[in-house]
C-alpha cells in the first residue's frame, strides 16, 4: 500500500487524537500517519511522570479514565498492549488488566465521549488449524492466555459503536528488534540455522498498519457504519524458514557477509521448540473485507520486509 494524501479538512478541522503505546513499533508509526488528521496527544505506557501529568499506562485504569477526560479526544488509538505471550502465561491477571480491562474502559470513555476508538488484535484469537486464511466471523478459539485477553479485549471493545479493530500478524519495524534482525545476528555467529517452518503466516511492517489505520479511520469517520473489525497483514504468506531465507538472500544483496546463507536454514517443527504457550500453525487473515470497504491494496510481504532491510542495513541496493 503506497502513502495517501490526507486532507485534514475531511475529517474537521480540530480533530484531536490521543495515541497510547506511542512508543512501540506500531505507535510510533502512528505518531506520523495519524498526525495529517489532526493534533494528536502521544502517550508512553509508563508510569505518568510529575503530579498532574497524562497517563498511558494501561495498567492505571484510574489515571488513564482521567487523563482521557482531560484531552478529550475526538479519537482514541490503543497501540499498546501486553504481548510477552510466554510470559503471559504466569502473569494472567497482568495481561487480562492490559490486554481486556483497559480496552475496556477505553471503550466506555470513547462511548461517553462520543468518540472513535482505533484498537490492535492478534490472530492469536483463533486456533491456527486448518490451512485456509481465517475471516473476520470466524470461530475465535484461543490457545494461550494472550489470545484469550485479546479476545476479551475485543468483545469489550464492541461497548464503543465507533471503534476500528484492527487484527494483524508477524509485526515488525526497522526500529527496535525483530525476527529479521535476530536472524542476522544469528547467522553471523553461526554455520547454520534451525528454523520453525511449519508456522505460516505474513510478515506485515509496523508502517503498513499504521498508513492503513489513518487511511480507513479517515473514511470510517464520514461513515460510521464502517465501523467493526478488519484483518490487516501484508500479501502472500510464508513461514519462518522461509521468512529466514528471505531474509539472508537479500543481506548477500546489499553485501552483508554472513557465515551462513539461505541454504544452511534447517527446517524444524513447533512440536520440536516447545514454549510455554501454545502458537497457532495458521497465522493466515483473509484481508478481503478491509481490501473492499477501503479500496486498498496490500503489498506483498516481501516487499516491506525487502525495504527494512535496506533501511536497517544502511545499505541501497545496486
Amino acid at each position: 500500500m503506497g502513502r495517501h494524501p490526507i486532507r485534514p479538512g475531511l475529517t474537521g478541522a480540530a480533530v484531536k487524537i490521543l495515541l497510547l503505546g506511542c512508543n512501540g513499533q506500531v505507535g510510533w508509526e502512528l505518531q506520523r500517519s495519524l498526525s495529517v488528521l489532526g493534533e494528536v496527544v502521544a502517550l508512553g505506557s509508563g508510569p505518568a511522570q510529575g503530579e498532574g501529568a497524562l497517563c498511558g499506562d494501561l495498567g492505571n485504569l484510574e489515571a488513564l479514565a482521567h487523563t482521557v477526560r482531560r484531552v478529550a479526544p475526538q479519537i482514541i488509538v490503543n497501540a499498546a498492549a501486553y504481548t510477552a505471550v510466554d510470559r503471559a502465561e504466569t502473569e494472567p491477571e497482568r495481561a487480562r488488566a492490559i490486554n481486556a480491562v483497559a480496552p475496556g474502559l477505553l471503550a466506555a470513555e470513547a462511548q461517553r465521549l462520543g468518540a472513535w476508538l482505533v484498537h490492535y488484535s492478534t490472530d492469536y484469537v483463533f486456533d491456527g488449524s486448518g490451512s485456509v486464511a481465517w475471516q473476520e466471523g470466524d470461530l475465535c478459539a484461543p490457545l494461550s492466555v494472550y489470545g484469550r485477553t485479546k479476545l476479551e479485549g475485543e468483545r469489550l471493545l464492541t461497548q464503543c459503536p465507533r471503534h476500528l479493530n484492527f487484527r494483524t500478524s508477524w509485526v515488525y519495524a526497522a526500529r527496535g528488534g525483530n525476527f529479521a534482525k535476530t536472524m542476522l545476528r544469528l547467522a553471523a555467529e553461526r554455520e547454520s540455522l534451525t528454523v520453525i517452518d511449519d508456522q505460516i503466516g505474513a510478515p506485515t511492517s509496523a508502517e503498513l498498519l499504521a498508513d492503513t489505520t489513518a487511511h480507513a479511520l479517515r473514511i470510517a469517520m464520514a461513515n460510521p457504519a464502517l465501523a467493526g473489525t478488519y484483518h490487516c497483514v501484508a500479501g502472500g504468506e510464508t513461514s519462518w524458514r522461509a521468512y529466514a531465507q528471505f531474509v539472508l538472500s537479500q543481506a548477500h544483496l546489499l553485501g552483508v557477509e554472513l557465515r551462513a546463507g539461505p541454504d544452511q536454514v534447517l527446517p524444524t517443527s513447533t512440536a520440536n521448540y516447545p514454549t510455554p504457550a501454545k502458537r497457532p500453525l495458521n497465522s493466515r487473515l483473509n484481508t478481503e473485507r478491509l481490501r473492499s470497504t477501503f479500496s486498498l491494496h496490500l503489498p506483498h510481504w516481501q516487499t516491506g520486509v525487502q525495504r527494512m532491510l535496506q533501511e536497517t542495513l544502511g545499505t541501497q541496493k545496486a
